[in-house]
């Protein structure tokens, strides 16, 4: 039902182009699902790609673009092969076992990954508030589900609905200011990365969920629950509804990528974790802890149907792009270091 979905709002932008355009064969533009995080980088790539061709005097549509989400961007993706079907994914995270156990089910079974860079996750707040610091224990007790009833009672064993209303109520240094965070829905990556690198990391170790949940797929369910009491805010496939909310409600806090940042530093600020900013340096070092690679899929097998993909592919991984003065770099990512880049390169090319 969603594949439809999409396929239909596809279709729709192929009806609104010039029908010129795709003189150079039956194919249709080049096709990309994903991450919210990412879907500005590959839109600049894409526009990038489309300006370059249209030097070269090659009909080439610009690719078209969707911020579908991690998880929904590999559903869409590995739900079959062939021209109805995306030609790449932009992932947050790397793909599961599952997710290619479903594409080669589907017949897409020649998965290429590149890696394409290194982001943060951000959890931060309107510039204009006064400039704190927190802990993961700090921010999962203002996101979980449930909480130990008295995290100062040793013997106390007991999981309670998250009753926090307040920071000062967590930690009497933090700020007297009521608890609103909006961030990513299920289907997001960015989501899903920010629950294992916080909310799991620190709920795995507390012995009330260990007491509580000793199975390690319940406890894991029960970790990531974010609470459902208003408190955490659901904001859709879409970092800028974050920021916007972020504009308007300044006591709030937001959790979005780190080139979302870069972009609107004149009116966002970010929360230093564990006592680290995100910055490129403390990323690319992983000294920052919500740091992560990102990744661009693609299935190798259209290489045969779109003809302008290997060129894109280039486009993706050339010094220009991606290398560490690279313009997409200006935009907030993160660069691999030269070697890693240059085993990309080397990886990559043989393959087109």
């Amino acid at each position: 039902m969603l594949h439809k979905f999409f396929s239909t709002v596809f279709l729709v932008f192929l009806a609104t182009q010039n029908s010129s355009a795709f003189e150079w064969s039956k194919e249709r533009p080049i096709h990309i699902v994903g991450s919210s995080t990412i879907s500005p980088f590959l839109t600049a790539v894409s526009e990038e790609f489309a300006r370059v061709q249209d030097l070269k005097n090659l009909k080439t549509p610009t690719p078209f673009v969707e911020s579908t989400g991690t998880t929904n961007g590999f559903r869409i993706f590995c739900a079959g092969a062939g021209l109805d079907f995306p030609d790449f994914i932009n992932a947050s995270r790397p793909i599961k076992e599952e997710e290619e156990e479903n594409c080669s089910h589907n017949g897409v079974k020649n998965l290429v990954e590149i890696k394409i860079g290194y982001d943060g996750i951000v959890f931060g707040n309107f510039i204009k508030n006064k400039k704190i610091q927190l802990t993961q224990e700090q921010i999962f007790l203002a996101l979980a589900e449930k909480v130990p009833e008295n995290i100062r009672d040793k013997k106390s064993k007991k999981l309670v609905k998250n009753f926090y209303e307040t920071w000062n109520q967590i930690d009497p240094t933090l700020p007297k200011r009521k608890i609103l965070i909006y961030g990513p829905p299920l289907t997001s990556g960015t989501r899903e990365v920010f629950s294992d690198i916080v909310l799991e990391e620190v709920c795995f170790r507390k012995k009330e969920f260990v007491e509580n949940y000793p199975d390690y797929e319940s406890r894991k369910k029960q970790c990531s629950a974010f609470r459902k009491d208003g408190k955490f805010v659901e904001s859709g496939e879409n970092d800028h509804v974050i920021i916007e909310n972020l504009k308007s409600h300044p006591d709030a806090f937001g959790i979005f990528g780190f080139n979302f940042l870069i972009e609107n530093q004149k009116t966002i600020q970010a929360v230093a974790i564990a006592g680290t900013l995100p910055s490129y340096k403390n990323i690319a070092s992983r000294q920052y802890k919500l740091s992560r690679p990102l990744f661009v899929y693609f299935n190798k097998e259209h290489l045969n149907l779109i003809s302008p993909m290997r060129d894109f592919v280039r486009e993706i991984i050339s010094d220009e792009t991606i290398g560490d003065k690279g313009y997409l770099v200006n935009s907030g990512l993160v660069p691999l270091s030269d070697a890693e880049l240059g085993e990309v390169r080397e990886s990559i090319l043989p393959q087109l």
